[in-house]
């Protein structure tokens, strides 16, 4: 597995995790510390701030020191690359998902063409169809196999 270190990945990466998304989420709000964000949670400061530093290291949130004070705000600039590479994407597979559809409706139309001279007498021949014994055969079993036990149809 290749890793990256892009912006792109990191944005990704951070917004993987649920409790980085609930953070994002409350700094959408405005501006809280450590602490504030951590009470929601059942887990440390210590555990919020690791959160907190893969948020900062992708760009999503900031940090300003006042004091004692550090508040944490959220960067939605920072959002614009992963909304426009989503962007892309979905209208790449919204392109293709047409032209699969455009495509099954020309056979489904093929088809009823073809139904249609079936339902009038062309069908198959008497006789055309497999001969007895031709159809698929069950294979045994790997303990027939090692007792020489074969099943017999």
């Amino acid at each position: 597995m290749t890793i990256t270190d892009d912006g792109l990945s990191r944005t990704f990466a951070a917004l993987a995790d649920p409790t980085r998304r609930d953070i994002l989420a409350r700094l959408a709000g405005g501006e809280a510390t450590v602490r504030e964000l951590a009470e929601p949670f059942a887990m440390t400061q210590q555990a919020i701030s690791k959160h907190l530093k893969v948020l900062e290291r992708a760009g999503l949130i900031s940090r300003s020191r006042a004091a004692q004070y550090r508040p944490c705000r959220l960067e939605p600039q920072q959002l614009d690359p992963a909304a426009d590479w989503i962007d892309k994407h979905r209208r790449v597979w919204a392109d293709r998902f047409d032209r699969l559809d455009d495509h099954l409706s020309t056979l489904r139309q093929g088809y009823l063409r073809q139904g249609s001279t079936l339902r009038e007498g062309s069908g198959p021949r008497e006789g055309s169809g497999p001969r007895e014994g031709s159809g698929p055969r069950e294979m045994p079993t790997r303990r027939q196999q090692s007792t020489g036990q074969e099943k017999k149809t």
